[in-house]
């Protein structure tokens, strides 16, 4: 009979911290496996060393390559693909000659551990047991004396092999976070924590639970002296101390057109760094609640008041973030908050905009590609430009056949307005012009339907509606599946 194959977990690194589950596994194991540098020394085996006898067999697996480069035909890859083969085959046949394995893997066996790649050719062909341990990233928060996670936040592990903007972006959107893999990465991973805004929370802890343990503010750490085996932390924000701050800030948020699917990595880490959200009611109930975060909901028509309002709580030194829906600067909040910035009492006050997804943008993804070529973008409210100004601006950009991104069209006071841009459009664009009617896209009440100009209704227009109106060029095309999508191609035809 095949023997049985164990993963086993030894914890961070102090020989304490071992399962009486790994103990037991190891104590009636026949082979003792472990992975090692070309140097023979062994993490891994100096943990469990205690529980070793000199009647184990012991295989030691030994990377061809770590860090360094190497002259295999499939490179880095290839030379540890056919490492991973070879001692998968090595330990088949002590299996196959009914010996129980016991592979060693410091932590957790498949936490980031290269046991996995011995399961994974191995455990479909064996009997297999995995004995779970303690992660790097529990003896850190342990050490650090920091709950990791509390209450709705997200905890975000990331390895700091990837890409440094890959790294900001995540950092950025997370409540915690823990980086791996530190070494030779730590000046980028630093680089990303600071292009994040989370430097100055990110803790540092090298050798957790093991002699030459560190714990550090990372802020503080010598880029030089970072070995492989360390963590960046950035702890819970429940309960944390806001840091002392001369000035605060103002950065203005664009949720997209309806949940957090529609939110970017920055805007979600504007979200949850902020002090205090200003908002629309509306808007405001799009982000989820944090512990200590002030809120300050109100009307749709009081733009400018919100706008000041959020400066002034900035200059007592709060971080403000402004919520605004699609992208704040298109018929959004951002221009209110710049037009109150440029008076001179708020000069001094720093302000950001961030992108969002564009209410044009979404309702075209969901019908296709209508603003695949020139387009323009109007609002139909006549509330703070008088109707003559919108039907000149309607006239010149239907007679230049541009596609049209209609906001505002109407309202339960503003009924009007869509036939009277109906009936000027049709000066100009066929009847059978397709005319993309959206509404709450992204949201509970999303629908998207494709209409003939000539067959608009205003009545089923309002508010939470966009009109995208195609071009001459524009083409409806009926799918195999019955659906219909618009498209406006990217040629525009010959004179």
């Amino acid at each position: 009979m095949s023997g049985k194959l164990y993963g086993v977990g030894l914890g961070p690194g102090d020989p304490s911290l071992m399962t009486v589950r790994a103990v037991e596994v190891i104590a009636g194991a026949d082979v003792i496996a472990y992975h090692s540098a070309r140097h023979g020394r062994s993490i891994a085996r100096s943990i469990a060393a205690k529980h070793l006898r000199a009647d184990h067999i012991e295989e030691r697996l030994v990377y061809p390559v770590t860090t360094e480069t190497t002259d295999h035909p499939g490179g880095y890859r290839g030379a540890m693909e056919q490492f991973y083969a070879e001692a998968s085959a090595r330990l088949a046949a002590h299996l196959d000659a009914g010996r129980t394995v016991a592979v060693l893997a410091e932590g957790d066996p498949l936490f980031y551990g290269s046991y996995m790649h011995m399961h994974k050719r191995l455990a479909d062909r064996y009997d297999t047991e995995v004995v779970p341990g303690v992660t790097s990233v529990s003896a850190a928060a342990a050490r650090l004396g920091a709950p990791l996670a509390e209450g709705e936040e997200v905890l975000t592990i990331l390895p700091g092999t990837l890409p440094e903007e890959e790294l900001t972006a995540r950092l950025a959107a997370t409540d915690a976070a823990v980086v791996m893999k530190l070494g030779r990465t730590f000046p980028k991973v630093r680089r990303a924590l600071e292009g994040s805004g989370r430097l100055a929370e990110a803790r540092y802890v090298e050798r957790a639970t093991m002699s030459k343990e560190r714990v550090a503010e990372l802020a503080d750490v010598d880029p030089d002296s970072v070995p492989y085996f360390s963590v960046a932390v950035l702890p819970s924000q429940v309960d944390a101390e806001p840091p002392a701050r001369a000035h605060g800030e103002v950065v203005v948020v664009g949720t997209g057109p309806a949940g957090p699917l529609w939110l970017t990595p920055e805007s979600r880490g504007a979200l949850a760094a902020a002090d205090d959200l200003v908002g629309y009611t509306t808007y405001l109930e799009r982000v989820p609640e944090r512990p200590g975060q002030a809120r300050h909901g109100s009307d749709n028509r009081v733009e400018a008041e919100r706008a000041e309002f959020a400066l002034q709580l900035a200059r007592r030194g709060r971080r403000v973030a402004v919520v605004s829906g699609g992208d704040p600067g298109v018929f959004a909040m951002a221009t209110a908050v710049l037009e109150a910035a440029s008076r001179p009492e708020y000069l001094d006050v720093p302000v950001r905009v961030l992108p969002g997804v564009t209410a044009a943008n979404a309702a075209a993804a969901r019908a296709g590609a209508p603003l695949g070529h020139d387009y323009a973008t109007l609002s139909l409210s006549d509330r703070l430009k008088p109707w003559e100004v919108i039907a000149e601006r309607l006239r010149a950009a239907a007679s230049a056949d541009l596609v049209l991104a209609l906001y505002n069209p109407g309202s339960r006071s503003r009924t009007w307005q869509v036939g009277k841009a109906r009936e000027l459009l049709l000066e100009y664009r066929a009847p059978q012009t397709p005319v993309v009617v959206a509404r709450d896209v992204g949201g509970a009440d999303e629908s998207v339907r494709i209409v003939a100009l000539g067959e608009l209704d205003p009545a089923e227009v309002d508010m939470r509606t966009i009109l995208l109106v195609g071009s001459s060029q524009t083409r409806v095309v009926r799918r195999g599946d019955g659906e219909e999508i618009v498209w406006t191609p990217r040629r525009y035809p010959e004179a």
